[in-house]
């Protein structure tokens, strides 16, 4: 079973929170960029002692909370797509400990496959966005998205689907920006950043629809590729690429995307 697809469960936006939306967005994320920035720092896994935080947190929450894979004895969490992939976390930084993690999945050539393309590839309907249509070194797939149970503590993170990035029904109401899992909402825009300075042009991602579309929420358009299949609960394929991101995200969570860019970037 490919763990890259993200296993995530989110509300359907309703009326009321797309005018309330309308009215706080910039504000509140603003209020985000800010605070992030305070207490969280995004950091490429540059080296294998990164690489083992990766695998490890990997552990805790695919193993250990969710048990989708069997623990390991060695407690790091690794699949035959890590080879060809680049890795990032979030530090907390008053503890200096990694709250979270997600991969970028890349490919070189025909033999390096994205795990949608091996496990989900029938679910890709519209065949203008098959990964196959595109340079190898062009593709890549967002994956392995895990947030540590010590850094869900708010009511509305405490069930098992916020490991992954979910956002739970019952938190939708007038404090939507502030429900929102922002240390997710940061790891896609990490990835987003490690993707463009790889050079991929084109990314993939299996999501749960009601979360693609919660995400255009705050500018993160995911483009819905084919129907949704039952893997883990009902998922979707979609696709991104830079000018998708980039133009549709909010002034607010630009600005929250800018400052990790420019974290990701010092790191280079």
């Amino acid at each position: 079973m490919s763990l890259g697809r993200l296993i995530l469960n989110s509300p359907i936006i309703g009326d009321v929170a797309k005018k309330v939306a309308s009215l706080k967005v910039n504000h509140d994320a603003g209020n985000i960029a800010q605070h992030f920035t305070k207490f969280l720092k995004p950091q490429y896994a540059s080296s294998e002692r990164l690489k083992e935080e990766v695998f490890k947190i990997r552990h805790n929450v695919y193993c250990e909370e969710l048990a989708f894979e069997h623990q390991k004895d060695d407690g790091m969490e690794m699949d035959e797509f890590d080879p060809h992939s680049i890795f990032a976390l979030i530090k907390h930084k008053p503890t200096n400990n990694y709250t979270s993690c997600v991969r970028i999945v890349c490919s070189s050539s025909d033999d390096e496959l994205l795990p949608i393309e091996k496990f989900c590839f029938d679910a890709i309907q519209d065949d203008n966005y098959n990964p196959r249509n595109f340079k190898r070194s062009e593709i890549g797939e967002f994956s392995r998205l895990a947030v540590k149970a010590d850094f869900r503590r708010r009511k509305s993170d405490r069930f098992k689907g916020s490991a992954v990035g979910a956002i739970h029904e019952s938190t939708y109401s007038e404090s939507e920006l502030r429900c929102f899992p922002f240390i997710a909402i940061g790891l896609y825009m990490v990835a987003g950043t490690l993707a463009i300075d790889k050079g991929i042009k084109h990314a993939f991602v299996m999501m749960e629809p009601r979360l693609a579309r919660s995400m255009k929420f705050v500018g993160i358009k995911f483009v819905q590729i084919g129907e949704p299949i039952e893997y883990h609960g009902l998922r979707a394929p979609y696709y991104i690429n830079a000018e998708i991101f980039l133009d549709n995200l909010t002034s607010g969570f630009k600005s929250l995307y800018k400052e990790i860019q420019k974290e990701i970037r010092s790191q280079f």
